[in-house]
């Protein structure tokens, strides 16, 4: 037995690294996660593709309403604000190209080519408001039909057309409300009309298509927020079903490679001991038996590996909580482990605390937690070496660690460590058996106890898998059943 127990080092412990995933879901990260980045992109791309859809269809509205403020009033006014409006609708229609043909999809892009649009838009709704305050002039107070008229055209094909971006909806709302209002409120300062004149008449009416305007700006904003939600919902729904798919793939690898290299070994040494006179050849056929019992041993571990995954994801885990000292889970963790590590010439140094430290949990799954960590830590250190193992107090809190000198974790991979079915994925690391759930049933045991657990690896030097626990002062021994889900209870 190869158990040696250094002096304690003092290790510093990232506690914000441990407790960040936890935060991070109380208090996200002011950023823009991945949903919020392709929705906008969606939002850009509809209001491109309607901007060009509609480009015929805009300038048939210019040329009939320059036409007419033309043949009643001015033509010179007429070409004028044409030939703006002309300019920035161009200009929008730029914009809106370089949106449908664009290769960079980054978020950032996609916020320039936004502020293009704005920019864009706001030309164009200024143009308008151009257009309708000079027309306004013209026809005199009281005479707004026409002015009017175009400016609720105006505010009402924004509503039907731009609510792809709620900030360019806005602003162009806002133009041509300030407009709305402006006009029969000039009037009624230039005329100084008493409350029984129609210019308060005409301002109320104003009003009232202006609400009206707004109300159908948020009927259509709301039908196309809805209908990026449910492709959203559609999206998350493809995603999960090609994830169990996939999941599926890699448990039929898994499980076909893990069952068929032992089972093989068991065949072939039955096959040998039936075939082979005992009594002639004892030493073979005590061989054969014990890679028979490794295998089978092998086959047990992987069934019960894949039962508890099954129990874990029914929450039908069953947990005999009590105190369990860490110094004594310490002892027997390295007692078991250590006939494994002497396979592999790995010594096994330990460090329990030098003060008793109790914890509430299930002494038998932190066993199993233990046992996982440190097959993975002989597993995948190099011969001749040593892990440790170790317990202390820090911070309130009990930390309870495994540490290895091995190949390390690559960085690319430290985000799967805890999925099911997966492995580090490195050349050194294909030679090495395992499920790949060892890792995804230890941090579920450890989080079912209220604690955490984490991880730190270099690659090349070594990896620290390490989990903090809150003491104990409690001698009552509970057993808790997991709840079910909702649907579970129903079925």
């Amino acid at each position: 037995m190869h158990i040696e127990q250094p002096e304690k080092t003092a290790r510093s412990t990232r506690m914000t690294r441990l407790f960040g995933k936890p935060l991070r879901g109380l208090f996200p990260i002011a950023a823009h996660p991945v949903e919020d980045t392709r929705r906008l992109h969606q939002e850009i791309h509809d209001f491109a593709l309607g901007g060009i859809t509609l480009f015929w269809q805009r300038q048939g509205i210019y040329v009939g309403a320059g036409f007419l403020c033309g043949f009643y009033f001015s033509w010179s006014l007429a070409a004028f604000c044409y030939l703006f409006i002309q300019a920035t609708d161009l200009f929008d229609n730029s914009i809106c190209y370089k949106v449908i043909n664009r290769t960079d999809h980054s978020l950032r892009h996609s916020q320039r080519l936004l502020r293009g649009l704005s920019l864009s838009n706001a030309l164009s709704a200024a143009s308008i408001a151009t257009f309708i305050l000079l027309l306004a002039r013209l026809e005199g107070p009281g005479q707004h039909f026409m002015s009017l008229f175009f400016l609720f055209a105006a505010g009402l094909f924004a509503a039907v057309n731009n609510h792809q971006l709620t900030q360019i909806l806005g602003l162009r709302l806002i133009t041509y409300g300030v407009i709305f209002i402006y006009i029969p409120v000039s009037d009624i300062l230039a005329q100084g009309a008493s409350f029984d004149s129609k210019l308060w008449l005409h301002f109320a009416t104003a009003l009232f298509v202006l609400y009206f305007v707004l109300e159908c700006s948020t009927i259509f904003l709301r039908m196309y927020q809805r209908t990026l939600d449910q492709m959203d919902e559609l999206r998350a729904e493809r995603d999960k079903a090609r994830e169990g798919y996939e999941l599926k793939s890699q448990f039929v690898s898994v499980v076909s490679h893990e069952l068929r290299t032992p089972l093989t070994s068991i065949t072939g040494s039955l096959t040998l001991l039936r075939e082979t006179d005992l009594a002639k050849n004892p030493d073979s056929a005590s061989r054969m038996l014990e890679i028979a019992h490794k295998n089978s041993k092998r086959l047990s571990k992987l069934i019960n590996d894949l039962l508890d995954i099954q129990k874990m994801e029914a929450r039908k885990m069953v947990y005999h909580f009590a105190p369990v000292d860490l110094g004594q889970l310490i002892h027997d963790a390295a007692q078991s482990i250590t006939p494994y590590a002497d396979q592999f010439e790995i010594v096994v140094r330990t460090a329990p605390p030098p003060q008793p430290l109790t914890v509430r949990g299930d002494n038998e799954r932190l066993m199993q937690v233990l046992d996982n960590l440190l097959s993975n830590a002989v597993k995948f250190s190099h011969s001749g070496g040593y892990i440790e193992l170790g317990a202390r107090l820090e911070g309130g809190c009990a930390i309870l660690e495994v540490r290895d000198y091995g190949i390390g974790v690559p960085p690319e991979s430290s985000h799967l460590i805890f999925d099911k079915f997966q492995q580090v994925d490195t050349s050194d690391s294909r030679k090495f058996d395992g499920s790949g759930l060892g890792l995804s049933i230890a941090q579920q045991i450890i989080e079912d106890h209220g604690a955490a657990i984490d991880f730190e690896s270099t690659l090349g030097e070594g990896s620290r898998f390490f989990a903090i626990f809150p003491l104990c002062d409690t001698e009552q021994d509970i057993s808790i059943e997991l709840p079910q889900s909702p649907a579970q209870q129903d079925a």
